[in-house]
């Protein structure tokens, strides 16, 4: 039973059910609890309690000022996480049983990592810098990648990837008529109700977005990795004919998002130039020109335009100097 498995260190959600209060009453909950999810699963009906999130702003970078500077996390219902890691279990079967994920997803997959992904990219791409190619790498970003989601959209790839009907019927009750509202240092937003995305800290997310965002590398010609939604594409730029499939690459994504409903924050999208002789070319995304980058951060490493370490280093050692006092 997932009970014995909670996290105490973790938050509750908007129904303030302590995961350490039900673990250490695991004897007396543990069968209500099955019964509730034997009656959701057969049912498909999810308590009203387990589509409402508490969310959280963690700080990442920048002016604290502003509210984009902050990851929305969602602190949902503890026994309805228990309830999303049944059915994770049943979604992921299914994935790893029929391979629907791509190997070019390393995020939230079995056996992989940021290792594997950076490994994987970067093992290709030294590779044709050594042999004397130019080489241009794309770092995509998604805008509110996880909060844009489109539910109708996603709950039709569930189905084109034969995805069982209870578990789909599940799935799409759990998205629908969910609520937030803003939780800081005690202070409570009002409830909003939520008609896209899926949610950051929830069991599900990462999982359900992974088979949203699955069919994007579909006809791309260059080498497409992702983690999540952390999205690059590299290719050889020595000639016109190499840099105008990149080009064609990037026009396919651009229609990808539209049909999906999701979009491209291209002021962030950045072009890292690599190898000698490269011609810096210019890409465009719609009628939009992509910036150059010297150097990206890229899942944590600092990646610089001529393949130069120097720079993590520095950023590591300057870390582990602060850390030491």
């Amino acid at each position: 039973m997932w009970v014995g498995k909670l996290d105490v260190s973790k938050s509750p959600g908007p129904d303030e059910m302590h995961p350490r209060i039900l673990k250490e009453l695991i004897e007396e909950v543990s069968e209500p609890l099955a019964m509730i999810f034997e009656k959701s699963w057969q049912t498909g009906e999810i308590p009203e309690d387990w589509k409402r999130a508490n969310i959280v702003p963690i700080y990442k970078k920048g002016n604290k000022n502003n509210p984009g500077n902050y990851r929305p996390v969602s602190l949902t219902s503890v026994p309805g996480k228990i309830m999303e890691q049944v059915i994770k279990e049943i979604i992921c079967k299914h994935l790893e049983g029929n391979k629907v994920i791509g190997n070019s997803q390393h995020g939230f997959v079995k056996n992989k990592s940021c290792q594997t992904n950076l490994i994987a990219f970067f093992d290709r791409i030294t590779s044709l810098v050594d042999k004397g190619e130019a080489v241009d790498v794309i770092y995509l970003d998604f805008s509110k990648a996880f909060d844009t989601v489109s539910h109708d959209i996603l709950i039709d790839k569930l189905g084109k990837y034969n995805l069982d009907r209870a578990t789909i019927r599940w799935v799409h009750n759990w998205l629908d008529n969910r609520s937030q509202r803003v939780v800081v240092n005690g202070s409570k937003s009002c409830w909003k109700g939520i008609t896209s995305g899926v949610p950051q800290g929830s069991v599900l997310g990462p999982v359900l977005f992974n088979i949203f965002i699955n069919d994007v590398d579909i006809g791309i010609e260059s080498t497409l990795i992702k983690f999540a939604d952390d999205t690059k594409l590299g290719g050889v730029a020595t000639s016109l004919e190499d840099r105008d499939i990149i080009q064609n690459d990037l026009s396919k994504l651009e229609k990808w998002s539209e049909v999906n409903r999701m979009r491209f924050n291209k002021e962030k999208c950045k072009v890292l130039h690599l190898g000698r002789n490269n011609q810096f070319h210019t890409y465009k995304m719609g009628s939009d020109c992509l910036g150059r980058s010297m150097a990206e951060r890229d899942l944590g490493v600092i990646v610089d335009h001529k393949l130069n370490m120097s720079q993590q280093c520095d950023a590591v050692a300057k870390k582990a100097n602060m850390i030491l006092g």
